[in-house]
């Protein structure tokens, strides 16, 4: 049997990747999170975070012992050199760890999932077969992501700073998603994409 392709799929910050997701996980699509890979692999007890608190010291630390993300985000993005040695650190780890989940042994598809918002700004690329976007205006994803997270407009925008630009991510698609259609049309774009690959991918079977 042929190896499962990877479906690389990414969007800006609040552009609404995990929705699509579930989209393709309705349709019995395996797929994994790398925002969840990255939590997993500094969960108490990892080297990773041992690593982390090491550097930052303990004020990144909860009172449970697990990571302040917030508090770790907000040193990082305010220390441009801070979030290169984190990026170091972190990203080897987590592209093991991606790599070991997007291999399934029950998988009923010619295809599995790799949701990344860093997908593009990273080698994380280098896994996948082609690249799905999941594309909103930029401004919608400031409006999403301060009514989500609870950030300022502020530090929405050094977030979005820190990705890739959306025109670059749209030339670098494969295919685009247009995540600013009613949750109806998004589904039956999501239906259109899974059958497209699973012909395609099926052919090497």
């Amino acid at each position: 049997m042929s190896r499962t392709a990877i479906i690389g799929l990414t969007g800006g910050i609040g552009s609404g990747k995990s929705t699509v997701a579930r989209l393709f996980g309705k349709l019995g699509v395996h797929w994994v999170d790398a925002d969840d890979v990255a939590r997993q692999v500094v969960e108490p007890g990892t080297q990773a975070l041992k690593t982390i608190t090491a550097h930052f010291g303990d004020s990144i630390l909860l009172n449970t012992g697990a990571l302040d993300r917030a508090a770790l985000r907000q040193k990082v993005f305010e220390a441009p050199e801070e979030r290169r040695w984190l990026e170091q650190l972190l990203h080897p780890i987590i592209r093991t760890e991606l790599i070991r989940q997007l291999s399934p042994t029950n998988n009923r598809f010619p295809y599995t999932i790799l949701v990344s918002p860093l997908l593009l700004e990273t080698d994380q690329h280098e896994l996948v077969d082609r690249v799905v976007v999941v594309d909103v205006p930029e401004e919608l994803q400031i409006e999403r992501t301060m009514a989500r997270d609870g950030n300022s407009r502020e530090q929405v925008e050094r977030i979005l700073a820190a990705q890739i630009s959306r025109p670059d991510r749209r030339q670098k698609a494969d295919e685009i998603i247009d995540n600013t259609q009613p949750l109806n049309q998004v589904e039956a774009s999501v239906s259109s994409l899974h059958q497209r690959f699973l012909a395609e991918f099926s052919q090497g079977a």
